[in-house]
């Protein structure tokens, strides 16, 4: 009996050691998991870009994630405290959706790292990451304005809320950098968490704006914009994607994406964790920070000429240089642009 319990103690103190030693070369710190709003992680869009920062962290390190896609919002509460219940650390949420739930389960978990998307918790255990929308939809505005042949665009959003009114009001400064006098139609896709996921709405809003002149339409709408880009493409005119890169969703046919970096928001999240390096409080990431952005390829090449090229990275110098301030729609609820 002697022998088998010091026996039970030695292999409990290799146990310890061994843990000790990962937890000390930095690996083994991390149980990431991940939850992502309505229209999940194949959304083409928003969703997908995260679930491309957790692959990257997985593909780099070997550390396994878990990832959850909610169906309806009473799942976002239900998600968030299994997780951390489990163990698992950080837990990533993806949108403004997620705020109310997270203030509650982050408080009910103090020893875990959360961190959200697209909206402020202001807790000492949540890091809260925000995206200069504006700046990076001003961009692909530019773009736009020097595509269109009719001097008309358009603008689809998913639900009408005050962060895609932002995106709006940005691609409408954009466009009028270029043509003061551009026309640009703007439609809201719906209300509710639904409108993320509405293809067939986007396709009849964007077409809607086709039929009216507009010749290059963006959208900032989740699933739904995969109906906006099928419907320009199918009228001959130009879409502009969002969130992830969408070029090669209809090659030739979509002008850019504007690039919003979820992927490297997810992957910090967990790799500072990891790393031993995690931070709470606002992270906000603008064009200067490389959090927004366009999207150029082989895909769109063709579409982009070099007068174009160069009135967008002018654009982009301006902006992260200060000579060019993009209003922000969520400062004042107001659009000076139009």
């Amino acid at each position: 009996m002697k022998n088998f319990m010091l026996g039970l103690a030695a292999a409990a103190f290799a146990t310890v050691a061994a843990t000790g030693a990962a937890l000390a070369d930095g690996h083994a710190k991390a149980k990431p998991a991940l939850v992502y709003d309505l229209g999940g992680k194949n959304d083409k869009s928003f969703n997908e870009s995260a679930y491309t920062g957790a692959e990257r962290f997985k593909s780099e390190t070997g550390i396994d994630y878990k990832d959850f896609e909610i169906q309806n919002d009473a799942q976002r509460e239900q998600a968030m405290r299994r997780f951390a219940r489990d163990g698992h650390n950080p837990v990533v949420v993806i949108g403004f959706s997620q705020a109310a739930a997270l203030e509650k389960v982050s408080q009910e978990f103090p020893d875990t790292k959360f961190a959200i998307v697209d909206m402020v918790v202001e807790k000492p255990n949540v890091r809260s990451i925000l995206f200069s929308e504006h700046e990076g939809s001003y961009l692909v505005g530019v773009m736009a304005a020097k595509a269109s042949k009719s001097g008309k665009v358009g603008f689809v959003g998913g639900m009408d809320i005050p962060l895609i009114r932002k995106f709006a009001c940005g691609y409408v400064q954009g466009v009028k950098s270029v043509n003061p006098d551009a026309e640009v139609f703007q439609n809201m896709t719906g209300t509710t968490g639904a409108a993320w996921n509405d293809p067939v709405k986007g396709g009849e809003l964007a077409k809607s704006q086709i039929d009216r002149g507009a010749d290059v339409v963006y959208h900032a709408a989740g699933g739904t914009g995969i109906g906006v880009l099928q419907a320009a493409a199918d009228a001959g005119a130009l879409g502009i994607g969002v969130d992830s890169n969408q070029n090669g969703m209809h090659p030739g046919k979509v002008l850019t994406s504007m690039l919003k970096r979820v992927d490297n928001a997810v992957y910090d999240a967990f790799k500072d964790v990891q790393d031993g390096d995690w931070s709470a409080g606002f992270d906000v990431k603008g064009l200067k920070e490389e959090g927004v952005g366009y999207a150029m390829d082989d895909n769109n090449k063709p579409l982009v000429s070099d007068e174009m090229l160069q009135a967008v990275e002018a654009a982009a110098a301006d902006i992260k240089s200060g000579k060019v301030t993009v209003h922000n729609y969520m400062s004042d609820s107001n659009c000076p642009a139009g």
